[in-house]
């Protein structure tokens, strides 16, 4: 298991109405060779124990392609939800993952066209351009819809939470692993919990969707 680093946690109840259920909040630091930075955004986090479909009806997730970047780079979704991939870019894109359980390769595509990909299995998907070795995002498919995404100030609130002991997870892809921290959540209660981590990867080297080297990626810029 890769390993994140320093971790600091703070548990505890507070008195609070978080409708049906209960309500987990916080915040979370983040630090880059050991300086706190100013934004914080983008850690996911999210509580495991139990499962529940996703959102009747919802729409599709999606992960842009543009300016040879996936928009967002993380992506939560509850298992059994489809994720969209548009091409955004005057080039063409392939989409692919080699991640145990959620292979796919979506094929090429050019500017103003969209695939779409249902995740069944729960865990992180690894997402690359067949084309473009710079772009890599991860999909995190969760056994339930009780998570959030930090905001630049490190802040996230997760309602709906049911009542009970729970596993309560933080996600960052710049981190060495996932950190975890058993929580008790009590009905119309809030839990508070704090997080501090250290983001120590910079970069996601991986090989094309045929286990090789990438080749002549300038040839379709």
């Amino acid at each position: 298991m890769r390993r994140l680093g320093p971790l600091f946690l703070l548990v505890f109840l507070v008195g609070a109405g978080g409708g049906p259920g209960g309500r987990v909040t916080g915040k979370i630091g983040v630090t880059v060779g050991g300086v706190e930075q100013a934004d914080a955004s983008g850690v996911v986090v999210y509580v495991v124990g139990f499962t529940e479909p996703p959102p009747p009806k919802a729409p599709p997730a999606e992960i842009l392609q543009r300016g040879r970047r996936f928009v967002p780079s993380l992506l939560p979704i509850t298992a059994g939800q489809e994720v969209t991939f548009p091409n955004d870019d005057p080039f063409f894109h392939n989409v692919f993952s080699v991640s145990p359980g959620s292979k796919f390769d979506l094929g090429q595509y050019r500017r103003g066209q969209t695939k779409t990909k249902l995740f069944v299995e729960t865990g992180p998907v690894e997402v690359y351009c067949n084309i473009h070795p710079e772009m890599a995002a991860t999909i995190l498919v969760l056994p339930n819809r009780r998570f959030a995404t930090t905001a630049a100030d490190g802040r996230f609130a997760i309602d709906g939470v049911p009542a009970g002991r729970w596993t309560l997870y933080a996600y960052d892809r710049f981190a060495e692993s996932p950190q975890r921290v058993e929580i008790a959540v009590g009905s119309g209660e809030t839990t508070e919990v704090g997080f501090t981590i250290a983001r120590t990867r910079t970069s996601f080297p991986h090989k094309n969707k045929y286990g090789e080297e990438y080749r002549d990626p300038e040839r379709y810029r």
